[in-house]
């Protein structure tokens, strides 16, 4: 039986068989280069050249996250120290600004809780559908627009929760209505919180602040 030989050039999603080029198609197996479209091809290698730069950039920046971190923190504990400050919790959590000396320079940390919803916000909804059905023609379309942002869904199945909160602006004598919002508030759940740095410069003290764009929140 005749050996067979296998050499893989990575960098171009090729393999070479006996000397002979194939690419790996999308079912795993291997598609003699000979049969694959120029434009197909093409388009396999701006791919591959573009995911070749993106890599090494994500796991930078995710280097600089966790740097920008670790120097955030060992200020904030040391200005704990200097005040006495005996445990505050994590070093660096929550919502804070630091500048430079020359106020041209900013850092700034954001931290957001993480909330879904519980059964409870089903409960909310039919109570508020009967205050929909019930309640007469007049400004009730407006009320129903809101109503049917609060409790649709995007295409990842997730209801918006600023929607939602909108409906804590209208005003009801109706004790469902009232019950609804009570079921609102019972069904927020914190599930955690996710932590954003935002960084900003300005040429000159009355110059408008420049944001440098930096997607860094999942790095």
């Amino acid at each position: 039986m005749e050996a067979v030989t296998l050499e893989e050039k990575a960098a171009a999603g090729i393999t070479i068989v006996n000397g002979k080029e194939y690419v790996t198609n999308a079912d795993g197996g291997l598609t003699p280069l000979a049969l694959v479209k120029a434009e197909d091809f093409l388009e396999d290698q701006m791919v591959r050249k573009i995911i070749g730069f993106a890599k090494p950039l994500s796991a930078e920046l995710a280097r600089f996250k966790a740097h920008t971190r670790a120097d955030i923190a060992e200020f904030d504990r040391n200005l704990e120290a200097k005040y006495g400050l005996v445990k505050r919790g994590r070093a660096g959590a929550g919502n804070q600004k630091y500048r430079t000396i020359d106020g041209l320079m900013s850092v700034e940390t954001r931290v957001n809780k993480l909330i879904e919803f519980g059964p409870q916000l089903q409960v909310a909804k039919g109570l508020i559908d009967e205050c929909l059905n019930e309640w007469t023609e007049d400004g009730r379309a407006e009320i129903r627009g809101l109503v049917t942002r609060a409790f649709n869904v995007d295409q990842a199945g997730k209801i918006s929760k600023d929607a939602v909160f909108e409906l804590f602006k209208i005003e009801s004598e109706d004790p469902r209505w009232m019950k609804a919002m009570e079921a609102i508030n019972a069904a927020v759940r914190v599930i955690g919180s996710k932590e954003y740095l935002h960084f900003s410069f300005r040429d000159s003290h009355d110059a408008e602040w420049i944001r440098i764009s930096l997607n860094i929140a999942d790095a």
